[in-house]
Formats: structure tokens, C-alpha cells, sequence
């Protein structure tokens, strides 16, 4: 009897780690914005200095982590490491520069519907057959994307926020399709991972913010920036955005996929009350139902995948 009783004592506390895993990976991805819009300068030179620590921070924990060391890892990643670095590099100047130029709101809500947008490019690149609740979460999706950015184009900037170079409509609409790229360049770098499955995640997110360290050089200007700045993007780049990340990745060894999607959501409503406590950015009634149709979706499409998940390893 106490054999059968210690594994399951171990998988409950296995899943309450994964769980506590994705729930701190999402608190420390939320306040990327915060360091992005307190940091007080320009999105080149914002991009810049989140590209640099970023490369700095992931070849360290590819050492510390991988047992195979970074050069290794970077040969078996092959040449797909390259692809997804450049999606990377896409996804990620488009968060900072859509974060400059529109709510936290925004831009969070539109970057839940990544889990949908997979499964769309799934179905188009790798032929994966989509199911009929895969359609319909993907249709919603995009009503919501819709909807939120119908909010920004009618009725100008949704927080109040404007930027030092563009007024409240054109900016926040600006940031709204730089977020919808971005999701997308994020879906696609999603999907080319899920064929390609021994590429190494951390190398991805290293070698893409290499690149876009060295994009926004050209246009960055260093010998500018306070020491608020450095230490502000440092705190950033170093320490929330990768250990973040990493976490949720660890996650998936005690939980399901689904599950981390799931509680990653916590990430976007996070986000959004950060940017309200701190910058004063109530959500209009646009970005509200069109965050609220995409949250809901993405939930219940996570749930329905997570129950699938169970019914097919019970049987």
C-alpha cells in the first residue's frame, strides 16, 4: 500500500510545482512593461538595451542549466535555431515598440491570443488537422483582436498614454498592429519549435536578442543613457525577462502544456494592473470586451485541451 501511495504523493507535488512554476514565470514576465516605459528612453534605444542584457543573461543559463554546454547545444539546435531567432527578434522589438505606443493592456491582451494563432499556423505550415473547437477559438480570437483595436482606432488613445513623438489615436493604433505582428512573428516561432523540437529554447531567446541587440545599435545611442537606465534595463534583461521565461519552460516537466498556457494567462491581467497602478491606464469599453472575449477563449480552448489531455492518458 505504501508503494502505491508515494508515487501519487509525488506527482501532487509535482504539479503544485509546475503550477507555482508558470504562476511566478507569469508575475516576472508582467512587469517587463514597467521596466520598459520606466527606463525613459526611446524604443530603439529600450530594444537595444533589453537585446543586450538578454544575450548576456542566456548563454549563462544555458551553461548552468544544459549539461551540454552552450556550444554543444548551439550545434544540435542546427540551422531551425536561425529561423527562430530571426522570429524572435521580430516578436520582440515588436513587444517593446508596441508597449511605447499603446496601453499595457493592449498590447497583453493581444499577445493572449498567441496560443490560437499557433494552432492557425499549425494548420497551414505542419498540415495539423484543427478541430472544430480549434476553429471556433480561433475565430473569437480575432473578433477580439478586432474589437480592441477598433477601440484604439475610433476612439484614440484607449489609456491615455501617448508617446514623445505621436499623438494618443495614431500611437495607440500603431502599438495595436505592432502587437498583432509581433503575436504573430511569436505564433510562428511557436510553430516552427513544435517541428523542430530539439532546438534549444534558451539558445533561441539568446541568439534572437543578440540580433536585435545589434539592429538597434545603428539607431540606440548609449553614451545618452542614465545610470537609472542601465540598471533599470539590467534588472530587466538579466533577471525578470529570462528567469521568467526559463520558469515557464520548467513548468512543462510537471504540468501539461495546456496547463502552462493556461496559468500564463495570469500574465495578461497582471500586466494590465500594473498598468493601471502605475501609469493611470484605465482600459476603454473596447479593450475590456475585446481582452474579455480573447481571455475567455483562450481559457476555455486550454481547459478543453487540458481534459483531452487526461481522458486520453486515462484510457
Amino acid at each position: 500500500m505504501l508503494q502505491a501511495t508515494l508515487p501519487s504523493m509525488f506527482a501532487k507535488q509535482g504539479r503544485a510545482a509546475g503550477f507555482s512554476l508558470a504562476i511566478l514565470g507569469a508575475l516576472l514576465m508582467s512587469i517587463d512593461p514597467l521596466f520598459i516605459r520606466f527606463a525613459g528612453v526611446s524604443g530603439f534605444d529600450t530594444a537595444f538595451l533589453f537585446g543586450l542584457f538578454t544575450a548576456i543573461s542566456m548563454p549563462v543559463l544555458i551553461q548552468i542549466i544544459d549539461k551540454r554546454g552552450l556550444v554543444t547545444v548551439i550545434k544540435a539546435s542546427g540551422w531551425p535555431l536561425l529561423f527562430a531567432a530571426l522570429l524572435m527578434l521580430g516578436s520582440s522589438s515588436g513587444l517593446v515598440f508596441s508597449v511605447k505606443n499603446t496601453s499595457i493592456a493592449n498590447t497583453f491582451v493581444i499577445f493572449a491570443a498567441t496560443p490560437a494563432l499557433a494552432a492557425l499556423f499549425s494548420w497551414i505550415f505542419l498540415r495539423e488537422r484543427a478541430s472544430r473547437e480549434t476553429w471556433l477559438a480561433i475565430i473569437a480570437v480575432m473578433l477580439g483582436i478586432l474589437v480592441v483595436a477598433y477601440g484604439s482606432f475610433s476612439s484614440g488613445d484607449s489609456a491615455g498614454h501617448q508617446t514623445s513623438s505621436t499623438g494618443g489615436q495614431s500611437a495607440n493604433w500603431f502599438g495595436d498592429v505592432l502587437a498583432i505582428i509581433a503575436v504573430s512573428f511569436l505564433a510562428l516561432m511557436m510553430t516552427l519549435l513544435r517541428k523542430y523540437q530539439d532546438v534549444s529554447r534558451l539558445a533561441v531567446v539568446g541568439l534572437g536578442s543578440l540580433m536585435l541587440a545589434l539592429a538597434m545599435a545603428f539607431f540606440a545611442t548609449p553614451s545618452e543613457y542614465s545610470s537609472n537606465t542601465w540598471l533599470i534595463m539590467a534588472a530587466m534583461g538579466l533577471f525578470s525577462a529570462p528567469v521568467g521565461r526559463v520558469l515557464s519552460m520548467v513548468a512543462t516537466r510537471h504540468i501539461s502544456a495546456a496547463e502552462v498556457s493556461m496559468t500564463l494567462m495570469l500574465e495578461t491581467v497582471l500586466a494590465s494592473i500594473w498598468g493601471v497602478i502605475f501609469f493611470a491606464e484605465i482600459p476603454t469599453i473596447y479593450s475590456l470586451i475585446g481582452g474579455g472575449i480573447i481571455l475567455i477563449t483562450i481559457f476555455i480552448y486550454t481547459w478543453t485541451s487540458m481534459t483531452s489531455e487526461n481522458n486520453d492518458d486515462n484510457q
